[in-house]
């Protein structure tokens, strides 16, 4: 590779989980939980997997000129399934899957991403909560998508301002518009303390506050009973912010010991349910609305729970709040041995408008807090352990939940 620095990175990880219920596999997600009374709610469920093992590969070119390249490729065995797999062909022979594929150009002036990498919106990963669990969480932004990027980041005393445009893959290609995003974060030099994000990155993190928003733009057909080929239809525009932190309370410099930081993460918006992870809420395509008997839906040209038509058939969009926080406590005497925790909320105040009021199938709210304990055994080999509660209320008013149990060993290179 002449001058050009090339690196390997990733970790091997074997999971083992117990559920209480037959709700998920070993990605939670923002799925739903199985009602109780049903045979799933009743039953237990035991996995041992490796799929999140992850594997990269690191490219940085010399500099020309004060300019550099740098890009990346990211993969993890975490690849869609067809419903029919088997479980040995789901959790033995596993599916490659790209999670990032990039190149920045950096400069003095700016700096332009090309390619798949982390979601601008929530300035991810930066952000991300500490936990053994395999991310995103319920209530998590957790999302990536091919874009073009720009940003900038100005020095100012012992603070860093970077600003940041982004145009992003859409959710729906037939809105023929892309996602346009747009950020602002504000790190202090001087105010450092430890930072985990998921389960195998941990360094010393400068104190920051980002706020971040997205505006999209969706296009489906009119319901009709003409021929689809001369349908109209409807364009509505879906927006969404987010306010992120990361907050040492016992701030540290190089020691871990008694270190302890607080990161947290709040979202509103209409039409964003894809920032989440596998989130619907329950409702989908094309059962709601009931059509009359000649009429084309015409509509499924989206992924379902994002933006989509209410029972007296209107265009509309799903609309979520969220918030995440957690806790980071490092213990003494050499940090090596660390808690985190952490609380998130979803809400949804419209999502019964897309469905009929007696529907079982769709949750309102839901809940999720976990208690992790994390040790660095040896160097590069991370243990982990965790307790996860699921809770969700449907919208006639019944509560499911699950709790989950996971032990996680991690090579991590």
């Amino acid at each position: 590779m002449g001058k050009f620095d090339v690196s390997l990175y990733g970790f091997v990880e074997l999971d083992g989980i117990y559920d209480s219920t037959q709700s998920y596999n070993e990605l939670s997600g923002n799925g739903l939980l199985a009602r109780p009374g049903t045979f799933a709610a009743e039953h237990g469920r035991t996995l041992a997997t490796v799929r999140n093992s992850r594997l990269g590969v690191k490219v940085q070119t010399p500099e020309w000129h004060r300019m550099s390249l740098h890009g990346a490729l990211e993969f993890d065995l975490l690849g869609n399934q067809p419903p029919t797999a088997t479980e040995i062909q789901t959790f033995v022979n596993d599916t490659f899957r790209v999670r990032h594929a990039f190149v920045e150009l950096k400069t003095s002036w700016v700096n332009v991403l090309i390619g798949q990498a982390w979601q601008l919106f929530g300035w991810q990963s930066f952000f991300h909560p500490a936990a053994v669990g395999i991310q995103g969480m319920p209530g998590q932004v957790y999302s990536r998508a091919p874009q073009l990027r720009l940003s900038h980041c100005f020095h100012a005393g012992g603070m860093q301002v970077e600003a940041a445009l982004a145009a992003a893959r859409s959710p729906q290609r037939d809105s023929a518009f892309p996602d346009g995003q747009a950020g602002i974060r504000l790190s202090f030099d001087r105010w450092k303390g430890m930072h985990s994000t998921g389960a195998t990155s941990t360094a010393v993190d400068s104190a920051a506050i980002g706020v971040s928003g997205a505006l999209r733009r969706f296009s489906l057909a009119v319901p009709t009973a003409v021929p689809p080929a001369t349908a109209d239809t409807n364009s509505t525009m879906g927006w969404g912010m987010s306010v992120d932190a990361v907050l040492p309370i016992v701030p540290v410099k190089e020691r871990r010991a008694g270190a302890l930081t607080v990161n947290g993460s709040f979202v509103r918006g209409t039409g964003i349910a894809d920032f989440y992870t596998g989130l619907t809420g329950g409702v989908g395509f094309p059962a709601s609305p009931p059509l009359g008997k000649g009429y084309t839906p015409g509509f499924t040209d989206i992924d379902p729970g994002i933006a989509l038509y209410t029972t007296d058939l209107r265009l509309a969009m799903v609309d979520w709040q969220s918030f995440l926080i957690g806790l980071q406590l490092y213990l003494p005497p050499r940090g090596k041995l660390w808690v985190a925790s952490n609380f998130s909320q979803m809400d949804s105040a419209n999502i019964t408008d897309f469905t009929a009021a007696t529907a079982s199938g769709v949750f309102v709210r839901s809940r999720w807090a976990d208690v992790n304990l994390f040790a660095d055994v040896l160097p590069g080999l991370r243990i982990g352990a965790e307790y996860s509660w699921f809770w969700q209320l449907y919208n006639d008013d019944v509560e499911a939940q699950n709790h989950r149990f996971q032990l996680s060993a991690f090579y991590i290179f």
